[in-house]
């Protein structure tokens, strides 16, 4: 009876317990609204442009602040969201630049595979320096230069060619695709693990409980300032040391 008591307090799960938590961050919809004002699922090109702006924004929290602890929350956010963002696009949108356009697909598939491990190795460099290196915000300047041509190539000509060869649905249904997979891909850099499924797909599931579980060690940005009108989106690291709803 003791025991049963026990068993029972100790492992059924809490109201509002949920096992997608322990594994992802708070799963925010990404939404538009149509011109009667009325929200809507965003396409794929809505909600790649919609991470590009939030990596930017984060960027900026790194590069105009003078204080290390800032510094430091906003280049891990930085890390979490452009390492995610990367393999993401990866996973979900250079197959389909291949698998929708052709010969020409193929072409602006790899050439952003390129960019994006160009990227990745600058990242993996930036993530394990700490604010106080001296170098530490000339790295990301630079990585972030590297960066912003790819997102302008790709914003500008990649995503409008794509959207051309899909229907509304399809395009909805990859922007809840690509929302789905950051949850369960790395939140640091991995150059070694490529740029091409399905052997990245396999890297991420063994590299991603590991990353996770060191995130829980990071600082990252305080939770309270997502209701502030003009700050930046925060979708906080599962496991951080900030309290989750």
């Amino acid at each position: 009876m003791l025991a049963s008591r026990f068993l029972t307090k100790r492992l059924i799960p809490r109201r509002g317990f949920s096992p997608a938590a322990m594994l992802s961050a708070r799963v925010r919809p990404i939404q538009t609204r149509n011109a009667l004002g009325v929200a809507c699922m965003a396409t794929i090109t809505q909600a790649i442009t919609d991470d590009h702006r939030h990596i930017q924004d984060c960027y900026n929290e790194v590069v105009n602040s003078t204080d290390p602890d800032h510094q430091q929350r906003w280049g891990n956010q930085f890390t979490w969201e452009l390492a995610r963002h990367s393999v993401g696009e990866e996973l979900i949108l250079y197959p389909a630049f291949e698998w929708h356009m052709g010969t020409v697909g193929s072409q602006i598939a790899e050439t952003d595979r390129k960019d994006h491990h160009q990227v990745k190795k600058m990242l993996k460099e930036f993530q394990g320096m700490s604010s106080s290196d001296p170098d530490y915000i000339p790295k990301i300047k630079a990585l972030w230069c590297k960066l912003e041509d790819h997102i302008k190539d790709e914003e500008g000509n990649d995503l409008p060619a794509l959207e051309q060869k899909l229907t509304p649905e399809h395009s909805e249904s990859m922007a809840k695709t690509f929302g789905r997979t950051k949850h369960f891909v790395p939140s640091r850099s991995h150059p070694l693990a490529g740029e091409h499924p399905p052997f990245e797909s396999v890297m991420g599931l063994l590299t991603a409980p590991l990353d996770r579980l060191t995130d829980m060690f990071r600082k990252f940005p305080e939770k309270d300032k997502e209701a502030r009108p003009s700050g930046p989106r925060i979708d906080i690291p599962p496991g951080s040391n900030v309290i989750h709803d």
